[in-house]
Order: structure tokens, then C-alpha cells, then sequence
């Protein structure tokens, strides 16, 4: 990557004051094999015996990273904690903190073509998997409804998530991201709702547009691709407040 684009990409990042909302996140921490996993979670306000609830796996941008437990809230986290949302959508919310120098995927980002997937998985994304099967196992989960968003860093996490597991995952909104352009072919049954700016120079759109194309020519016909013609790096504002996103969201299921 161009070494004046990662101090753009982190600026463009950078946490601010937590919004009102954050509270409702549970903090909570994972290990595994010596290694820690920061994260927060966010439960349905009110759980009902018997009942099983959609779950999204959020995953932040490169500004978010550390160990604090507290910054991967910064972006996105409030649009599951409107009272609107949490009454129309009850879910379980998942927001995993990448530690510093480390990627969700170990890959460059400011490259305007497709990079090739890492033969293994990076090691905050494998403990996110490990977390999350054990988060399943112990709360109502709809395995049905497992949905990942990612915004940059974390769109690429987004790809390369539902990329290796696809029969996992019933949905996928990474934004201004890019991705592994041969992996859409485990990706042609996948619901898809991609996001990028035009104007974007830290990740080009034309990682977003490739890889939707390939997905095209896959055969999935579930692909949405939403690009905003004067918006630069920060699509995810623009994203996260789609009237129809949620909707669309979680009304996949998978097969």
C-alpha cells in the first residue's frame, strides 16, 4: 500500500466521542491458544423463552484497532440501538476489536486491483470465528441468520468472512472494501448489498465494482451495489442510513 495512504485511512477513522448508545454493548473478552479477543455484544432488549434471534458480526475499520474494548463502537454501532431498530429487529450484535497492527485480512488496501486471499485465515478473523461459534452455542442464535458488515478494514473482513464460510453466513454488507475477485464463486447464492464512494482514494470503488461484477457473471442475481457519486472514503455514513437496509437485512435467511 502507498505509504501516504494508511495515514489517510486511519484519519478518516479516527474515533471520536462515543455516541449515545454504547452503553448498551456488553464488554466481554475471548481466548484461545494464549491469544486475547476483545469484544462487545449486544443482546435483543428483551429475550423470549423459546425464541431464536438473527445475530450480525460487525467488523470496524483500521482506526478502531486496540485493545481499549470500547473504540470498535464508533461507527454503526447506534444503528442497532435506536428503539425503533431494537423493536422492529430484535438481534444479537457482535463487534470484535481488531488489536493494533494487526488486519482482518492480511492483505494491502490501496491497490486498485483484486489481492488474492491469504491460504489462512488472519489471526484476529480466526478468533472472531472460534468467539462466535461459542457465542452461538450458548445464546439464542438463529443459525439461519447470521449476517456480517464490515466498513474498509472491516469490509475487506466482510469479503473474506463470508468467503471462507459461506455456509455460515445468510448475508453480507461490506462497504468500501475490497475482496479476492475468484472467491465469488462461493459467493453466487449469497445476498449482497455492497456500498463504496466514487471518490473514494484510500480503497478505489473499483474494488467494489469488480467484485460485484464477478459475482454477476457467478450467477448471483442477489447482488445489490450502491455507489454515491460525491462521497469519498466515509460511505458508511451514507450506508448505514439506507431507509431500506434493515429491512432488506433481515429479511434473508439462509437455505
Amino acid at each position: 500500500m502507498a505509504p501516504y495512504l494508511l495515514p489517510l485511512l486511519l484519519l478518516l477513522a479516527l474515533p471520536g466521542v462515543l455516541c449515545a448508545g454504547a452503553a448498551d454493548y456488553q464488554k466481554a473478552e475471548f481466548t484461545a491458544g494464549g491469544k486475547t479477543l476483545h469484544y462487545r455484544y449486544l443482546e435483543p432488549a428483551k429475550v423470549e423463552p423459546g425464541q431464536k434471534y438473527p445475530l450480525i458480526l460487525f467488523f470496524h475499520g483500521a482506526g478502531e484497532r486496540g485493545d481499549d474494548n470500547t473504540k470498535q463502537l464508533v461507527h454503526g454501532s447506534t444503528l442497532f440501538t435506536k428503539p425503533e431498530n431494537r423493536a422492529k429487529y430484535p438481534c444479537y450484535v457482535l463487534s470484535p476489536q481488531c488489536p493494533a497492527k494487526y488486519q482482518w485480512v492480511e492483505v494491502p488496501w490501496g491497490d486498485k486491483t483484486p489481492h488474492q486471499q491469504p491460504a489462512e485465515p488472519s489471526e484476529p478473523l480466526r478468533l472472531t470465528r472460534q468467539m462466535l461459534d461459542k457465542f452461538i452455542a450458548e445464546h439464542p442464535v438463529d443459525p439461519r441468520r447470521i449476517y456480517v458488515i464490515g466498513l474498509s478494514m472491516g469490509g475487506f473482513g466482510t469479503w473474506d468472512f463470508a468467503a471462507r464460510y459461506p455456509d455460515l453466513v445468510a448475508a453480507a454488507v461490506p462497504i468500501c472494501a475490497g475482496a479476492d475477485n475468484t472467491t465469488a464463486t462461493r459467493l453466487k447464492d449469497l445476498p449482497v448489498w455492497a456500498f463504496h464512494g466514487a471518490k473514494d482514494t484510500v480503497v478505489w470503488p473499483e474494488r467494489s465494482r469488480s467484485m460485484v461484477e464477478a459475482l454477476r457473471k457467478a450467477g448471483n442475481d442477489k447482488v445489490r451495489y450502491t455507489e454515491y457519486s460525491r462521497v469519498g472514503h466515509d460511505s458508511w455514513n451514507r450506508a448505514f442510513a439506507e431507509p431500506e437496509l434493515l429491512a432488506w437485512l433481515f429479511a434473508q435467511n439462509h437455505p
